[in-house]
């Protein structure tokens, strides 16, 4: 197997918490160079992985293949141009960059060098979408007319983190939103209507904290919702069928076990609890039954797999570029209709 060198740019939660550990314990990535200040941290980590001081020290290094760009928001698409412009791969955290043309920009830039550009949308291997995913795909629910999914936390007073500063980028709708939207357009694809409330709750507060987002399909509607000052939280996802209903309570612990220095190569890696399997209630001859559904376990490796094989062999790209996008396409859309206090239809 012929490793793909990365250059990891940035080294913060998302480069150390988030890709490092999948791309260090995989067989088919080699971290080579890693572009941030610190220092310790890397070698505490990586071992003997070289740091760098500038992005042009992975670009210009002939060997890397592959550029994993986990900066704060703002600098995606300057350093992204400049990989692609270099002839590497990208991997983009998410989201993917700050506008629509933006996005648009790097695609074509992408696909004139002939480069994957991914975004690194790991919560659709969460091992609660992936039980969700995988019951509408079985149309165990029937065909679904309302889904709702929360990414709720308790954190009410801002931090020093650079989400929670006024910039472009900043706040929930682009962090957690991201998330919601993706999983959304994943399984259901674009909205016809968007609707949005977005405000900040907490009295410090200098960004959104709060949204409340509803996509319309039709008949179907998609209900998107995060929350900062949420102490006990309510289900995750409650999805809603002509079949039946599916509750599903707790959270993917994969971000947990990450941040607690676990690696993903344990062979119950992403499995959930029990007590947080969620049910399914149906109709069956005649009776009203509630179904415990085991949940598929999660995982976050299968990305750079996927990746690999996107690179090597010619295989899909797991998350396209052209995905991301539509994500920061939705974000806007939900601004202008927070702002306008109205429904914006998109076709």
């Amino acid at each position: 197997m012929e490793k793909i060198n990365v250059g990891l740019v940035g080294y913060g939660l998302s480069g150390a918490v988030f890709h490092a550990p999948l791309l260090k314990v995989s067989e088919q990535f080699s971290i080579t160079k890693v572009h941030t200040s610190r220092i310790d941290e890397v070698a505490k980590d990586l071992g003997a992985v070289e740091v760098v001081d500038e992005l042009e020290e992975i670009l210009n290094d002939q060997t890397i293949e592959l550029v994993v760009i986990t900066t704060p928001n703002r600098f995606h698409f300057d350093m992204a141009k400049r990989s692609l412009t270099a002839g590497k791969h990208v991997v983009l955290e998410k989201p993917m960059v700050l506008t629509s043309k933006e996005a648009e920009d790097l695609i074509e830039l992408a696909n004139q060098n002939e480069r994957m550009l991914s975004v690194y949308q790991n919560r659709r291997w969460d091992n609660d979408f992936l039980t969700v995913k995988e019951l509408i795909k079985n149309e165990n629910l029937g065909t679904i007319n309302t889904y709702v999914a929360h990414f709720d936390r308790f954190n009410p007073q801002p931090n020093q983190q650079w989400r929670e500063h006024r910039q472009k980028g900043a706040g929930m709708l682009y962090d957690l939103g991201s998330h919601l939207i993706d999983q959304a357009l994943h399984l259901f694809g674009e909205p016809q209507e968007v609707f949005c409330d977005l405000w900040n709750q907490r009295e410090a507060s200098l960004v959104d904290d709060y949204f409340h987002l509803i996509l319309g399909y039709q008949r179907m509607r998609v209900i998107l919702h995060c929350g900062l000052i949420v102490k006990q939280q309510g289900p995750k996802f409650m999805v809603h069928g002509s079949k039946g209903s599916f509750i599903k309570y707790g959270i993917d612990g994969q971000e947990a076990a990450l941040s607690a220095g676990q690696l993903p190569n344990q062979d119950d890696w992403g499995a959930d609890e029990p007590e947080n399997y969620g049910k399914l209630y149906v109709n069956e001859a005649g009776q009203e039954l509630e179904k415990p559904i085991r949940t598929i376990p999660g995982n976050y490796p299968a990305y750079y797999e996927g990746i690999y094989e996107c690179i090597r062999n010619g295989a899909d790209n797991p998350v396209p570029a052209e995905d991301g996008l539509r994500t920061i396409q939705i974000i806007e859309t939900a601004v202008k209709s927070s702002k306008e206090k109205r429904v914006i239809r998109l076709y």
